[in-house]
């Protein structure tokens, strides 16, 4: 049996932080891409990184973890997750980092507003007037005017949503499944789903646009491993608000790699989605729809 990780919140910040950088860094490196490169193409390396990345793993440590007599339910989880890498991937390269990287934490809101018809739980005043708050802060964020919203927030939003349903799934899955275990299938059925798209519109490849693919790849896998390995050592209430520190990362790197300057709206609206993210967040916690798997945090 796994002994429980040693409790060290400040190693787990540390990794999140990391996690952070390292997202952003993924991102970043998929606009160096030549405009000719199918999307398709960029979800199928993202896919098949992960998915070497973590068969490599579970080969050198323990083969059992391949596979799982619940197939099914990591098959929807994985299908679940590529619609979610395929949003999440399509709001970054349409939306300037920081904003795109604000509309990310909108799924602590969504997982609120979902629990009432998920698992029947009440709502409450407090907690509903807080997630509608959160959807204002979207609002101003993205800068609305005449009704019109842009594209690229509704995929940010997309993506969020999806992201909130992975929250539920994981914590059915988290009761059986090992980390790994989801990771490996999450690779493999994202890899299989996109293969077939990513065949037929397949575009040879320069040397420096398959190095940025494989990099931005192995990145994020990178990341994925790194949250979960910080909430292994962290309590997920003492690490809650360290994940935001990607807003700065994103504001950073767009301004000092692309010119991208946040305006005024966005930042308050991100002001406001953090602050109701975090009571989102502390909802969350208090009423364990974010149960970790049984090594790490929900992926």
């Amino acid at each position: 049996m796994k002994t429980p990780a040693t409790i060290n919140n400040r190693y787990g910040a540390v990794l999140l932080i990391a996690a952070g950088g390292v997202f952003t860094a993924d991102v970043t490196v998929l606009r160096f891409l030549s405009p000719e490169v199918p999307f398709a193409q960029v979800i199928f390396f993202r896919s098949l990184c992960q998915l070497v990345i973590v068969a490599l793993w579970i080969g050198a440590t323990r083969p059992a973890l391949f596979g799982s007599r619940r197939w099914p339910q990591l098959v929807l989880r994985g299908l679940t997750s590529l619609i979610c890498w395929w949003l999440y991937y399509a709001s970054f390269k349409t939306l300037d980092l920081a904003l795109a990287s604000t509309l990310t934490f909108t799924t602590s809101l969504f997982v609120v507003a979902m629990a009432p018809f998920v698992l029947g739980e009440r709502l409450g005043v407090m907690r509903g007037l807080t997630t509608v708050l959160g959807f204002v802060g979207v609002i101003i964020a993205s800068e609305v005017s005449d009704l019109s919203i842009k594209p690229g927030v509704l995929l940010g939003l997309g993506s969020a949503f999806a992201a909130a349903i992975l929250i539920f799934q994981n914590r059915v899955l988290a009761q059986t499944e090992h980390t790994a275990t989801i990771m490996f299938w999450i690779g493999l059925v994202a890899s299989a789903g996109t293969m077939p798209m990513a065949a037929a519109g397949w575009t040879g490849l320069s040397l420096s646009d398959t190095l940025l693919l494989l990099t931005a790849g192995t990145l994020g896998t990178l990341g994925m491993l790194l949250t979960v390995e910080a909430y292994r050592f962290g309590e997920v209430s003492a690490l809650a608000s360290f994940p935001y520190v990607r807003i700065l990362f994103a504001l950073t790197i767009g301004y000092a790699v692309f010119g991208e300057t946040a305006s005024p709206r966005e930042l308050l609206g991100a002001l406001v989605i953090v602050i109701c993210g975090l009571l989102a967040g502390d909802y969350r916690r208090r009423n364990t729809l974010e149960t970790p798997p049984r090594d790490g945090t929900s992926l």
